[in-house]
């Protein structure tokens, strides 16, 4: 790593998006948790859905700040890190990344009002509506820095001519061919392990010998929330599969170890690869890839040998792949039996055991998560713009990135320790019962 800067380059760049994107899933994910227990709270007139609000809201404060950090660190990173890819495409993705800026400032704003004016007005609904524009800030935020990947896998909207990117359409690059799925994919799986993460948080206090509704409450709303966007997750899932099928056959080849080009090509889950590159002890599910990619299980799908070999993506992202679609389907499984359970009355769905299941959900998820981004990432290789500039060729020639690389680590290590230290002493010091009473009597409302 210390000799050499491609690679080096491409390690921080990982281990950088690797942590943000933890803080960016909850940045987009919570928000609206925060705006439909408030809602909630407002229409059953029922205080512990607004105390759900607010103390969701003070938490998420807190990895607001640290995921502007992590933010602000990975724009420096791609001037630092890929001198060469800004050069050629910077005055492309400057204005979505502009515009992310923008909506993360119109979000805060309005959660700072929210957060500072919870008792100064007469009418619930006037403070509720606060919470719309934090909703849409947030989503907005995802949808610009996400066009931005979208025109790495799909880049369009320039001429390139002897070398220089000429004759730009940023709003037309914005709007790339990869841009919707790859955006409806980010937004559905954020509000997926959002659920999750508060699903644990309440799980977690419930075998820790607390009674109290509000976890109940809490714990009831992200499971039911949380299966309908796993269900949406894997809907999504599968339009992608069908783009990737008609416009980067390379990644759905690597992904699914298909090598050769074969109509009513099977699906293959884990296994691992042999010295002759072929797939052992992999679970084959015949026709379900041409299903997959294209919704006809006689359809042709491209192998990936049809490419040549310098631009096939590495094989290790099959694991990726695995490892997303076994968390999605076993947190759709999950949540449907507890929804399932709520509505028969089963009482194994408060037992211990079930509920430590809840409790690994949000951690799954978050994992599935980075699943997803590693496929994303590694499967775009060897190309940081597809088809038109590699890896190799937008990287920076500094010899000091490996250095960099362990400063970050320290870095980051110390924001997630802080992350969860400050988290733990802010609710600790702020128990369920005596903000209940703060709100009850601020509100005049009753315990429920």
């Amino acid at each position: 790593m210390f000799h050499d800067p491609v690679f080096a380059s491409r390690m921080l760049t990982l281990l950088t998006l690797s942590f943000h994107i933890i803080y960016a899933t909850i940045g987009v994910g919570v928000p609206l948790f925060i705006m439909i227990a408030q809602w909630l709270g407002i229409k059953k007139n029922d205080d512990h859905y607004i105390l759900m609000a607010r103390r969701w809201a003070r938490g998420y404060i807190i990895t607001v700040a640290v995921g502007v950090v992590t933010g602000t660190i990975i724009s420096l990173q791609l001037a630092l890190l890929w001198p060469n890819f800004m050069e050629l495409a910077g005055n492309i993705i400057a204005l979505p990344l502009f515009m992310e800026v923008f909506a993360f400032f119109f979000e805060a704003i309005f959660l700072g009002i929210y957060l500072y004016t919870g008792n100064r007005f007469k009418n619930k609904k006037t403070h509720f509506f606060l919470l719309i524009p934090v909703v849409i800030g947030a989503g907005m935020s995802a949808f610009f820095i996400t066009t931005v990947n979208g025109f790495m896998n799909a880049p369009q909207g320039f001429d390139i001519v002897n070398g220089t990117l000429v004759n730009a359409n940023p709003v037309l690059a914005m709007f790339n061919l990869a841009s919707p799925t790859k955006i409806a994919h980010v937004l559905a799986a954020s509000y997926m392990t959002a659920a999750f993460l508060l699903a644990t948080i309440a799980a977690f206090k419930l075998l820790k010998g607390s009674k109290h509704t509000y976890h109940k409450k809490a714990l009831h709303m992200t499971m039911k929330i949380g299966l309908i966007f796993a269900v949406t997750v894997a809907i999504v899932g599968d339009f992608s599969g069908k783009y990737l099928a008609e416009y980067q056959p390379e990644k759905l080849a690597a992904a699914e170890w298909h090598f050769e080009t074969e109509e009513g090509a099977p699906l293959l889950l884990y296994g691992i690869l042999d010295e002759n590159q072929e797939p052992k002890y992999a679970i084959k599910l015949p026709y379900v890839l041409s299903i997959l990619a294209f919704g006809n299980p006689s359809s042709e799908v491209i192998g990936l040998n049809e490419f040549p070999a310098e631009e096939q993506p590495p094989l290790e992202v099959h694991y990726y792949f695995d490892i997303m679609i076994t968390i999605g389907m076993v947190m759709i499984a999950l949540s449907f039996i507890y929804w399932l359970g709520t509505r028969m009355k089963y009482t194994f769905i408060e037992s211990n055991w079930f509920r430590w299941l809840i409790v690994l959900g949000g951690p799954l998820s978050m994992l599935a998560i980075e699943s997803g981004w590693w496929l994303a990432e590694f499967g775009r290789q060897p190309w940081i713009m597809r088809g038109i500039m590699t890896v190799s060729e937008a990287a920076t020639t500094s010899d000091y990135v490996g250095l960099m690389f362990v400063l970050f680590a320290i870095l980051y290590l110390i924001l997630g320790i802080g992350t969860v230290v400050i988290l733990r002493k802010m609710f600790a010091n702020n128990p369920i019962e005596k903000e209940l009473a703060k709100v009850q009597s601020t509100q005049g409302g009753e315990q429920s």
